[in-house]
């Protein structure tokens, strides 16, 4: 049985309330590629991509940096 993504359902939650700039503060700070990974499909899922263009800028953002081995943060 696959986990859920803690993470990516705190950030939608402050999508769904109505703050962007603080999801947008934590996609910054995102653990890992997995986790924005799951952000960006509980979008689609939830029919909410499109919404928030400034959000999908930063994943994509996000997504490019940590691909990048030599970008990734240690724990």
């Amino acid at each position: 049985m696959a986990r859920t993504n803690e993470w990516s359902i705190r950030v939608l939650a402050l999508l769904k309330a109505g703050n962007p700039t603080a999801a947008i503060a934590q996609i910054k700070v995102a653990p890992d590629v997995k986790d924005i990974k799951a952000l960006q499909t509980a979008l689609v899922q939830g029919g909410l991509s499109g919404r928030w263009r400034n959000v999908e800028a930063c994943i994509a953002d996000s997504l490019a940096a940590l691909s990048k081995p030599r970008l990734h943060r240690s724990p």
